[in-house]
């Protein structure tokens, strides 16, 4: 037998976690392990994911990548998966699980149902790098109307249309202005020099 202090009604009740919705989640490696598979014939890597934002921030996810399995789709399978986490965390060859950690990243999450029921649960489907997330273009808004036209309006061209203006234009333009200045000159014909004014 073993003492305990234990009173009920200091702590709340443990609730039955229903899966994530279905969307992308910003989280962090927690933890890492390679462990036997059930058959026993091969190894496989689990990564422990924490959301870190969010609605459920604190909410634990765990991907497990095939490493040494008969099966040779298995393997194929969890390397390229395994390869995807080392990408969305920018460790492109680590040498132990542990350098993964605490290393951000965007995970792509569904449900399925579970092998042995009808329960959901949530599977990792993708993964992302946090930076390449974030710096993922807006779409573009066009510019409020000027409250008032003036007599002179001015335009300033979208550095797009800019682009595309000069790849239309022919080369002789592109010269630079004090080049493409031109004198008022006698008639002349083309085939004579000019001498130019004095």
């Amino acid at each position: 037998m073993a003492t305990i202090n234990f009173n009920v009604s200091e702590v709340a009740p443990a609730q039955e976690f229903q899966p994530l919705p279905e969307g992308k989640y910003e989280a962090v490696i927690t933890d890492s392990d390679v462990r036997a598979t059930r058959a026993g014939n091969g190894s496989y890597i689990q990564l422990e994911f924490e959301i870190v934002s969010g609605e459920y921030r604190g909410r634990r996810l765990w991907g497990r990548y095939n490493i040494e399995n008969p099966n040779p789709d298995a393997v194929r399978i969890g390397r390229s998966q395994f390869a995807a986490v080392c990408r969305a965390v920018n460790i492109p060859a680590p040498r132990d699980t542990s350098e993964l950690h605490n290393l951000s990243l965007i995970l792509s999450v569904k449900c399925q149902k579970q092998r042995d029921s009808d329960d959901l649960e949530n599977v990792i489907k993708g993964y992302e790098s946090k930076t390449a997330a974030v710096a993922a273009p807006a779409p573009a808004v066009a510019a409020p109307a000027p409250a008032a036209q003036t007599a002179h309006p001015q335009i300033t061209p979208q550095p797009q249309a800019v682009q595309q203006q000069a790849a239309q234009q022919p080369q002789a333009a592109q010269t630079p202005p004090w080049a493409r200045t031109t004198r008022t000159l006698r008639s002349a014909s083309p085939a004579q020099p000019v001498e130019p004014q004095a």
